[in-house]
């Protein structure tokens, strides 16, 4: 059954055109991922299917009755309301419902006869009601949104009015999820959330019973979600079935396709022109008729062909290349002993930390766990109350912050970079060219910058500095994905040291080589990219899990095994006790290299679930030889 529909539509703001012939089908429960470089129209596109905004031709058609949740700006609501109120709100109509219950429970305490059997007639249609909206259910809905977002019981009762800009979006978003409309338009959805949320959501999202579309830049929520892609591209929509990796493929495919085909008329066209060449050739020769209508005819059926135009994948994408002209010392940053208070906060208790020349470290950790404060004391910005970080020989290090700013706003992109490049104006300009600041654009003022611009800015200045170390704070904020893809190649291609802080999972896998988390004041290092360290997590959890509910029996196989190994002599049962003894061996080797599989298997989680299953049951068979043993031995 098809949910949305789109035909043909346009929409200008003023003279540009921004969606030009938008025509695409999203069918009920699908889970639809939109695509698009920045300023591609996405959001506005949004906007026109939640009839924000008009659009100027075509038709959309909704299922009758579907209702959309789309945030779109941050609502005023009273100062006095906290967060849980907030949340509260995707509840208007049962708690509405709930409070006419309410009345006419009071009022059959009062009331006989016919009015009585009328108003216990009525409070049964409204029970029913209430039931039917999950009225009963407000209390377990409240508290698995709340739980998947992270929050907890201090944040929930924080006025609304005081949280940032970030917190109060993710709040709307954890009210839309409650209000389970019909349809979900989330717009960068995992903006803000910590890694642990992005997960939830994800699972909380392929559970979802209604249609989903989601704008993301987020490729690793993209693949774990959706089922089909919407390109938007040159103001026209393009449909791709399967996630964004099989859209990847596809992409790559038709371009290459495409390429054939231009190769091919190249040379049919090529072929063409050189039979005209000599039909000309010919027919001057030898004053021939014939071969001039010939030559004639073959011109005329060129100049009809439709030509195919050479694909090109690569416009409007930045030029990177970092230049490195001298390497650092093996040792790059040692931290020795860290501790940081912030007001009643303890960030850090004793850290330690060695980054060696080579590594690619991506940081991760919950929001506020201090990565970015740990980044600026490294940098020297802040100072840390105890320990101290020491910087190894030759380094040079090049910082892409979070936030960016410039010294001077009011200054034009072109002096911005020639303060800190030397070289002429049409140098320059060429320089910038690359990073897709273009002819008048060098002008304007860096205060006028958006996000990605900034990153642009920032981004071009680093690559013009000798750098032998490069220190991101979340560099793919505000990039659309092919300049994460463009900045993800360049830095695969840099010899230097890397270390970063990043939400982008995608990312992490394509980059790191080394995962360090901050939890609790520490730094654990995990040597992989993020699936291997999101493995490793579940698989401890998983483990904890386990221990905790079959600890009698752990602590019993763990005994068994001491036992066994120290044997038991002058037995009557020893034969049958060493045939278990080598099966008991035997199921131990298979567990060993079971746990291996697991470990080469970590991205392919349908084979990793299996996996571990497998390994439970080997478990479970372990355990009842253990229990034969030991009865043989008593």
């Amino acid at each position: 059954m098809i949910e949305i529909s789109l035909n043909n539509v346009e929409k200008y703001y003023g003279a540009s055109q921004v969606l030009k012939d938008i025509t695409f089908q999203v069918l009920k429960g699908e889970k639809v991922g939109i695509v698009g470089r920045n300023g591609t129209g996405k959001t506005t596109l949004f906007k026109v299917i939640a009839g924000i905004e008009n659009y100027d031709k075509g038709l959309i058609t909704l299922s009758k009755g579907s209702q959309i949740g789309y945030l779109e700006q941050i609502p005023n609501y009273p100062d006095e309301y906290r967060v849980i109120d907030v949340l509260k709100r995707a509840f208007q109509n049962e708690f509405k419902i709930q409070s006419m219950m309410q009345e006419l429970e009071l009022k059959m305490s009062n009331i006989e006869g016919r009015e009585l059997d009328f108003t216990i007639k009525r409070y049964g249609e409204l029970q029913n009601l209430f039931e039917s909206k999950g009225g009963y259910e407000i209390e377990e809905k409240l508290s698995k949104i709340c739980n998947g977002l992270s929050f907890n019981e201090k944040f929930l009762n924080r006025k609304f009015k005081d949280l940032s800009g970030g917190e109060k979006t993710t709040v709307l978003l954890g009210k839309i999820l409650l209000e389970e409309p019909d349809i979900l338009l989330l717009d960068e959805p995992t903006n803000h959330l910590d890694m642990d949320s992005m997960t939830w959501l994800e699972s909380f999202l392929l559970e979802y019973k209604g249609t989903v579309i989601i704008i993301s830049h987020d490729r690793y929520f993209l693949d774990s979600v959706v089922n089909k892609i919407i390109e938007i591209e040159n103001g026209r929509a393009d449909a791709f079935i399967g996630n964004y990796s099989s859209y990847v493929g596809e992409k790559e495919k038709l371009y290459l396709e495409e390429l054939k085909r231009y190769e091919n008329q190249q040379k049919k066209i090529k072929s063409m022109e050189d039979s005209i060449k000599r039909l000309r050739d010919w027919a001057n020769r030898g004053d021939n008729e014939k071969m001039f209508k010939r030559a004639f005819s073959m011109e005329k059926r060129l100049e009809k062909m439709e030509k195919v135009d050479k694909p090109n994948m690569d416009k409007d994408i930045m030029k990177l290349d970092f230049s490195l002209e001298s390497r650092s010392g093996q040792e790059v940053i040692l931290i020795e002993g860290l501790y940081k208070k912030i007001g009643n906060k303890v960030l850090f208790n004793d850290l330690n930390y060695s980054l060696r020349y080579g590594d690619r470290v991506a940081m991760i950790g919950q929001n506020g766990s201090g990565k970015t404060t740990l980044i600026k004391i490294i940098l020297g910005e802040i100072f840390a109350d105890k320990g101290e970080v020491k910087i190894g020989a030759n380094v040079k290090i090049g910082y892409l912050q979070q936030n960016i700013y410039f010294d001077n706003e009011e200054r034009t992109i072109l002096d911005t970079f020639r303060e800190e490049y030397i070289c002429s104006e049409g140098e320059a300009r060429n320089i910038l060219s690359k990073f897709l600041f273009y002819g008048e654009d060098v002008f304007r003022k860096v205060k006028n910058l958006s996000g990605g611009e900034r990153a642009r800015l920032r981004l071009c200045q680093l690559m013009h500095k000798d750098i032998n170390t490069l220190i991101l704070d979340e560099p793919t904020n505000h990039l659309d994905i092919m300049s994460r893809e463009t900045l993800e190649e360049t830095l695969l291609e840099f010899k230097g040291t890397i270390i970063f802080i990043s939400h982008d999972r995608y990312f992490i896998n394509r980059i790191a080589n080394k995962v360090v988390e901050l939890s609790h004041g520490k730094l654990v290092s995990y040597l992989g990219n993020y699936d291997y360290f999101r493995e490793k997590k579940l698989f401890k959890r998983e483990n904890n899990e386990f221990n905790k509910t079959d600890e009698g029996k752990n602590n019993k196989a763990v005994s068994n095994s001491k036992n066994k190994r120290k044997g038991i002599v002058n037995n009557p049962n020893a034969k049958k006790i060493k045939e278990l003894e080598a099966r008991i061996e035997e199921y131990e080797d298979l567990i060993a290299h079971k746990e291996i599989e697991i470990d080469m298997n970590a991205r392919d989680y349908n084979k990793l679930n299996n996996l571990y299953n497998e390994k439970v049951e080997l478990e479970n068979q372990l355990d009842k030889l253990f229990e034969e043993w030991m009865m043989l031995n008593e």
